[in-house]
Formats: structure tokens, C-alpha cells, sequence
């Protein structure tokens, strides 16, 4: 017999998820799909955004240098995403089918990895620079966020990504075989709220006044950490992965807790050695 709760969330007013066409545009037999469009909107938000700090008094940055930056940034963000993705989330699959590693436009991009992958590039690009690391990972930091938010718009087209079953008024009826005919918490919408929205006005105000080197950093860390592992309570784990452990805990929150440990190490570090650094 269901419970209230249920007969609520099963008869209730409820918005339903309007089934988004994941192509964008179809020009003969290239199909240009939602997701990387949203990909491309995060570059260019974070080439301007780029600009706009380099052009900043006492930056130590020159607004022609921000397109090399981004230039690494895109290659970190799609190699390291998608051998992330393939590594943390469906390594089985990959090993069936090697060629779905190709298949970005499918979705499929993990952020962890995504990270990981932009870490390296931004080792070389300070290397290739004569930066210090953690002065191009401060200035870069800022820029992430609305990338972040086109990627979560991305998964909310692409149908992807659904948290729990919710009586919230803002809860959706996805349907499907596997997501069922009740109301679900929106969690990608959640995520590019405070991901997104929320981690950019905090890292880009936290910004605007000279910080101890890896300050920025590792708040970006914290927030991030922190705001992904809040809404991985609502979200549900991809099916072929499922709970960790303790019935609760997803691969998302495996990932992102030690990146709220890293980043609190980080500016506690920062703030030990004191001196606000430039080129923020």
C-alpha cells in the first residue's frame, strides 16, 4: 500500500520534464547536439570572463594571453572528462566497446576527471609560461563556475542525472521505464545553482582583492566539494554503480569529500604564509 507520501507525489500538481531534443541543429548528417553547444557557452563565458580579470589593474595577466589559457583548459577539460568519466563510471562498458570513449556528444563527462585532466594542462601551461602553478590556478579558478553551469544545462536536456522522488512543487515527472511516473528533485538544476551561479559569485568577489597564493584555489575546491556532495544526498547513482557504502554514499561523494579536505589544506596553507599574491 503506498504510503501518503507517495499518493502525493503520484496525484499531485506536478511539472513534468517537457523530453528536450538532445540535437540542437541536424545539417544533413552532422547533428550538433545541446550538450556541446552548452560546452562551447562555458568556453566562451570563461574566455570574457578571462579578459575581464586580465584587464584588471595589477593583474599580471594580458587579455591575448586568456586564449592560450583557455585553449589548454578545453583540451584538460574533454581529455581528462572523458577518460574520467570511462574510469570512475563505466569501465565496463569501455571495455566491450572501446569506441564509446569517442562518444562525448552522448554525454558521459566527469568533472573529476575533467579536473584532473585541467590540472596537467595547467601544469604546462605554467611550465610552458614561467608561471608559478598555483598563480595560474588562482587566476582560473573563477572562470570554471559558469562552464559548470552550461555543463549542468547540458545534462538537464540530455534527460540525465535525476535525484530522488520529492513532494517539492519543483519537483519534475521525468517517465521512463527506469525513472517511473513520480515528481524527482531537478538535481542538475540544483547543481548549476550552486556550482554554477552560487561558486562563480563567491570566487569571483573572494577574487576581486589580492589573496595569499592558493587561496582562491583552494576555496574553489571547498565550494565545489562541498555544494556536489550536498546534492549527491538527492541524486540518484548512476544503476550500474549504485551506493558505495552505508546505503548512502555515491562515487560523486568518494570524489568530492577529499577535494573539500585538499582545499581546506590549501588555504589554511595559503594563510600560514601570509602574503596576498597579485594576479588574481
Amino acid at each position: 500500500m503506498p504510503t501518503g507520501r507517495h499518493l502525493r507525489l503520484h496525484y499531485g500538481p506536478m511539472l513534468h520534464y517537457p523530453q528536450i531534443d538532445p540535437v540542437a541543429l541536424q545539417l544533413g548528417p552532422v547533428a550538433i547536439h545541446w550538450y556541446g553547444l552548452m560546452y562551447l557557452a562555458g568556453f566562451l563565458a570563461g574566455w570574457w570572463l578571462g579578459r575581464v580579470r586580465a584587464a584588471r589593474l595589477g593583474s599580471g595577466w594580458r587579455p591575448e594571453e586568456i586564449g592560450d589559457l583557455l585553449f589548454y583548459l578545453a583540451v584538460g577539460v574533454v581529455v581528462g572528462g572523458r577518460l574520467g568519466y570511462v574510469v570512475f563510471y563505466d569501465f565496463s562498458r569501455f571495455l566491450g566497446d572501446p569506441l564509446s570513449l569517442l562518444r562525448v556528444w552522448q554525454g558521459g563527462m566527469s568533472f573529476h576527471g575533467g579536473l584532473l585532466g585541467v590540472l596537467v594542462a595547467m601544469g604546462l601551461y605554467a611550465r610552458r609560461t614561467g608561471r608559478p602553478f598555483f598563480a595560474v590556478t588562482d587566476f582560473l579558478a573563477p572562470l570554471v563556475p559558469p562552464g559548470l553551469f552550461a555543463g549542468r544545462i547540458g545534462n538537464f536536456i540530455n534527460g540525465e542525472l535525476w535525484g530522488g522522488p520529492t513532494d517539492l512543487p519543483w519537483g519534475m515527472v521525468v517517465g521512463g521505464s527506469r525513472w517511473g511516473d513520480v515528481a524527482r528533485h531537478p538535481s542538475q538544476l540544483y547543481e548549476a545553482l550552486l556550482e554554477g551561479v552560487v561558486l562563480f559569485v563567491i570566487l569571483w568577489l573572494y577574487s576581486a582583492r589580492p589573496r595569499p597564493t592558493m587561496a582562491v584555489s583552494g576555496l574553489f575546491l571547498m565550494g565545489y566539494g562541498g555544494f556536489r556532495t550536498l546534492v549527491e544526498m538527492v541524486r540518484v547513482p548512476d544503476a550500474h554503480i549504485g551506493y558505495l557504502a552505508f546505503g548512502w554514499l555515491t562515487m560523486g561523494q568518494a570524489l568530492s569529500i577529499p577535494m573539500v579536505v585538499a582545499g581546506a589544506i590549501l588555504m589554511a596553507l595559503a594563510y600560514r604564509r601570509r602574503p596576498a599574491a597579485g594576479g588574481r
